[in-house]
């Protein structure tokens, strides 16, 4: 047998009965040795690869839809479909497959899966029986027709009989004349009768009876009789609707009479299914498929028509960027584009990807940079659905885009600082528009999907751009919230981080702080060096943790969060920069004004002091022991704070044990050289020993410092609670970190005359001490097997109990 090449399109059906495009290509019906029989062969017509193999079974039901598509089963839950681009190919095909299995070519399709019990019935029935005999077509015998149409849905091969009838001698606009006639007699029991009719003739599932009931002439009455539900008192007015309150408009005309029937087709047929049509049980929802392939390839082939019209598309672009267009023109310009990419959602990647390049080389980007900073509310709303639909499909592709701006404009009206500056000005109280617009920035700047193999850099250059030139003003909002003390003339409840709330603290700019700092932690998470610089010059955290004092619990959580995640990088530059900073206060502070209210604040503080306990990151713990612990040992319905007292106790005891061991090192080695001296002195003298204070009076100084640091008390002067009950702290940390002072030995720097202590009373001046004191918070130190038993003996000799969160 020879081959017949056509070009189809490979479609098959998934699991939530959706069309799923396969591909392109050429199908030919051949004989395949492999499958012993006449077999259908797809192959793509870009590389010639298989696309499809399928045997031409003859138990197998194909059925013929819209003269251009072939549809069937191979499996259970495995439908098939070749769309073809000519009709002629299509009848081809469908003769070879009608020849295989004995079938006329005249049917649509050539038999129906049935099962044995009902297979065995139909095999007595006279071969003449080929159509269901029905009722002529009046409006006595509409009763009739209704019960004949009911009554034959539970069986395949009766509704293939009942479909053929139908359609023979244009019986089924001759029902839809008899709903006119109803109408105008307004026959109540004849309308209901039509109801039922026309809504067991759409569970027909039959392509054939859609094209009829859904042309220009009839689909309107069609409607009509589905007014009629005898449920309902009084009858829908869905008529009315289509006709006066949905209005089509051409924001360009469209020329083309087929394309504008398709679009009124389309939308009429989706407002059957989705509004009319009552939501199909289980059993019913095979019988609308046929509809629902309907509707998707209507969708397919109107944005296919669309495409395909460059001057049509490059007209709409043209007046959409034009100043001179009137703002109901371009709403009306820019919802078109809207519904023009919603509709691309129903195409399948392959040409889902060849609309969007399409519609990016006709600059669709340039113009939604225009169009996003109008003024027009609506214009703005639409103009962020079609560039979430771009982002979605590809973000490299904006990501180019946005990085070849600043060569050409300034840095204000770069498109990603556009969609930045209207999250930020987001008039909607519950910033939904803020929260799509989040959604999208994370979405370009997570790396994870900036693995394309045809840009190695992609991820690097666009994260040094984006800190160039667009962190910045995401930042404004969360810096203007939180300015430097001196400059704000507001009541300052945080002296320690030099910042204060100064912006209003409402719900609506606080949901926008939440947004920023969501999005920066996942900065933390996912940029590393890049936010790492950013925080270290703008000091960022300190300005993050002045929201610790806001009203807005959510709002502090999020500010928590923030350093909860920098802390989770156990990062030494960060844990410094935090030492140097004193930045552990607001939270402490925070902690103790929360009293002993057992909530999410509550319990979100513990964890952050539990897991630097856990990871035993030595630096913080040491810092937060030296600085706070007499605010913190009277918390005890945890064993976190008495826990990390542990750890840092232990971590004593390993330094003094490490410096007596270099001690008695230095000292033996001391020794043999001094008799090494006196056996080789020329003179035959014996020197005396000297002792070792005065021979190496800086490591013997070293050495009784460590021993007596476990003996003696801490003297640091801890800050105190107020005597309200409250527990806050006053020191400036520009002297320590400007000097690289070591967050364990940070103290409060007063002035030796004026400075006051927390409480009040006068605070002591800190002197340092002559000789350097062993410190605790060395970083790089190294646990042996040994420490570990130690540990276990001490909280053997100890009546600690196991720290539990949230006890």
């Amino acid at each position: 047998m020879s081959d017949t090449r056509r070009r189809v399109k490979v479609y098959t059906l998934n699991e939530d009965r959706q069309w799923d495009d396969r591909g392109t290509g050429h199908v030919s019906s051949t004989f395949v040795e492999r499958l012993k029989g006449i077999s259908l062969l797809v192959r793509a017509e870009s590389d010639g690869s298989l696309l499809l193999e399928s045997k031409i079974s003859p138990n197998t039901a194909y059925q013929k839809q819209q003269d251009t598509l072939i549809v069937w089963s191979e499996a259970e839950n495995y439908d098939l479909a070749l769309s073809f681009q000519e009709k002629a190919g299509c009848d081809e095909i469908w003769e070879k497959i009608c020849q295989v299995q004995g079938k006329d070519p005249a049917l649509e399709i050539t038999q129906d899966p049935i099962d044995e019990s009902e297979e065995e019935r139909f095999e007595e029935m006279p071969e003449t029986s080929h159509l269901v005999e029905l009722p002529p077509c009046e409006l006595a015998r509409l009763e009739e027709i209704a019960d004949l149409v009911t009554s034959v849905l539970s069986s395949p091969i009766r509704r293939e009989k009942l479909a053929l009838a139908l359609m023979s001698e244009g019986y089924m606009k001759k029902l839809l004349q008899l709903f006119q006639v109803c109408e105008d007699l307004d026959n109540r029991e004849g309308l209901h009768h039509l109801y039922e009719i026309v809504r067991g003739v759409l569970f027909l599932n039959k392509a054939a009876l859609f094209e009829v009931m859904f042309s220009d002439d009839c689909i309107m009455d069609v409607v009509g009789c589905l007014e009629f539900d005898p449920s309902l008192v009084q009858p829908k007015k869905h008529r009315e609707f289509l006709t006066k309150t949905a209005k089509f408009k051409e924001v360009i005309p469209i020329t083309d009479s087929e394309l504008r029937q398709k679009i009124h087709q389309t939308y009429r047929v989706q407002y059957i299914q989705d509004i009319i049509l009552p939501t199909p049980s289980v059993f019913e929802e095979n019988f609308l498929s046929t509809l629902t392939s309907f509707i998707f390839f209507n969708k397919v082939e109107i944005v296919s028509m669309l495409q395909e019209d460059e001057k049509f598309l490059t007209e709409v672009f043209a007046q959409l960027t034009d100043e001179a267009t009137e703002d109901s023109k371009r709403r009306e310009l820019v919802n078109f584009f809207k519904e023009f990419c919603a509709f691309s959602q129903t195409l399948q990647p392959q040409n889902r990807d060849a609309f969007f390049k399409t519609l990016a080389n006709l600059g669709i980007l340039p113009a939604l940079e225009i169009v996003m900073g109008m003024d027009d509310l609506q214009v703005r709303a639409a103009a962020t659905d079609i560039f979430s639909y771009l982002v979605e499909f590809s973000p490299s592709m904006v990501r180019e885009f946005v990085m070849q701006e600043p060569q050409q404009t300034d840095d204000d009206v770069l498109l990603i600082n556009v969609v930045i500056k209207q999250m930020i000005c987001d008039s909607d109280p519950e910033l939904g528009g803020a929260v799509q617009l989040m959604g999208l920035l994370r979405t370009l700047i997570d790396p994870e999907n900036m693995l394309a193999p045809t840009n190695k850099t992609e991820k690097t250059e666009f994260l040094s751009f984006f800190y160039k030139y667009c962190m910045q003003v995401l930042t404004v909002p969360l810096l203007a919230s939180t300015v430097d003390e001196k400059n704000c003339k507001g009541d300052v409840s945080f002296p320690i981080v030099n910042a204060c709330l100064c912006l209003s603290d409402n719900f609506q700019t606080a949901q926008l702080l939440a947004l920023i700092l969501e999005l920066l932690t996942f900065c933390v998470e996912h940029h590393t060096y890049h936010i790492k610089t950013y925080i270290m010059n703008k000091d960022l955290l300190r300005r993050v943790l002045v929201l610790m004092n806001s009203k807005h619990t959510f709002l502090a959580l999020c500010a928590l969060r923030f350093m909860r995640r920098i802390i989770g990088q156990k990062d030494e530059y960060y844990n410094r920069y935090i030492v140097k900073g004193n930045l552990f206060e607001p939270v402490i502070n925070t902690l103790l004004d929360n009293g002993t209210r057992y909530n999410l604040l509550n319990s979100a503080i513990i964890e952050l002091f539990e897991f630097i306990k856990v990871e035993d990151i030595k630096s913080l713990i040491a810092h937060i022991i030296d600085n706070y612990y007499k605010a913190l040992e009277s918390i005890e319905y945890v064993q976190t704070f008495k826990g990390l007292k542990g750890r840092y106790e232990q971590e004593k005891d390993r330094q003094t044990l490490r410096l007596n061991s270099r001690y008695r090192r230095d000292a033996r080695t001391l020794d043999e050289d001094e008799d090494e001296e006196m056996w080789f002195n020329e003179d035959g003298e014996a020197i005396e020993k000297s002792r070792p204070e005065e021979e190496f009076p800086e490591s013997f100084g070293k050495y009784m410092e460590a021993k007596k640091v476990k003996e003696s008390d801490n003297k640091e002067n801890f800050p105190k609670r107020t005597p309200t009950g409250s527990f806050k702290f006053t020191f400036s940390h520009s002297a320590g970190a400007a000097n690289g002072t070591n967050g364990a030995n940070c103290k409060p720097v007063t002035s030796p005359t004026s400075a006051a202590s927390p409480n009040g009373s006068p605070a002591k001046s800190a002197t340092p001490p002559a000789t350097p004191v062993v410190k605790t918070a060395m970083v790089g130190l190294v646990d042996y097997p040994d420490d570990e038993d130690e540990e276990d003996e001490d909280e053997e000799q100890s009546p600690r109990k196991r720290p539990r969160l949230g006890s």
